[in-house]
């Protein structure tokens, strides 16, 4: 049996295990099974990892994707860029296990993204995490300016008080990858002034649970182009499908 699992904590967000466990079955991929290792420390890593033999990959999320650096044997050079690894695999080099560590939140935040940001100058991104730094990567990447906000002003970030009609008027695009929104706190969202938002703007919530987050839903009354975070999570989901079954890799 190949096993595989998300660690992170608390756990009870997750989406992973109902999406591999459904694809294991509508795939006809046998011998396969996902499951949910909440641990409430990084240094719980190892005796896990030594008491789940058969454990191939993890994906991991809150609060470890910077954490699990020191845990890895190899980190692939844009996650080490980033800042953030979300994708485990193990394996065995002479007996010894052998950790690689990946980041795909680039691919699914590409592929919810480049098909809509064609003409897009400038970027508000809400929040600094894992996720923040991937979505900033790949805006960047397509030469898109970003404004890096958090609750906190520091070198290269603004706090929510920065945020002014002449930045929202120059910004086409507005990303949440704060938790704000998610289940079961589905009220809360980022402290933006909403009236300066509208149907210019594109918002993109990374928050899946509820599909539909009070962030998208001002952008919705304000005729918003809503993006939601289930095109990325099952992007990522197949990204890192690819990493544990690629030899390659």
């Amino acid at each position: 049996m190949r096993k595989f699992g998300l660690i992170g904590y608390p756990l009870g967000h997750s989406f992973s295990k109902k999406y591999f466990s459904e694809k294991f079955v509508s795939e006809n991929i046998p011998d396969c099974s996902y499951e949910l290792f909440p641990i409430d420390s990084i240094q719980k890593l190892n005796p896990l990892l030594d008491s789940e033999d058969e454990l191939c990959g993890l994906n991991v999320t809150i609060p470890y994707k910077s954490e699990i650096f020191s845990f890895l044997d190899y980190i692939e050079p844009e996650a080490l860029e980033i800042g953030a690894v979300n994708v485990i695999k193990i394996g065995k080099d002479r007996g010894k296990r052998f950790l690689k560590g990946y980041n795909s939140d680039v691919a699914g935040i590409s592929d919810t993204l480049l098909p809509y940001i064609k003409g897009i100058k400038s970027a508000i991104v809400l929040g600094t995490g894992g996720s923040s730094r991937a979505v900033c990567h790949v805006l960047e990447k397509a030469g898109i300016e970003v404004t890096r906000v958090s609750r906190t002003r520091r070198l290269g970030i603004s706090d929510y008080s920065d945020l002014n009609l002449q930045l929202f008027e120059r910004s086409g695009l507005i990303v949440n990858t704060t938790p704000l929104g998610m289940f079961p706190d589905i009220d809360s969202k980022p402290g933006i002034d909403y009236s300066l938002i509208n149907s210019k703007h594109i918002l993109f919530d990374l928050v899946y649970n509820p599909e539909l987050t009070s962030f998208l839903k001002e952008g919705r009354s304000r005729g918003c182009t809503n993006l939601g975070g289930l095109t990325m999570l099952h992007s990522q989901a197949e990204r890192s499908w690819q990493i544990w079954n690629d030899p390659d890799l």
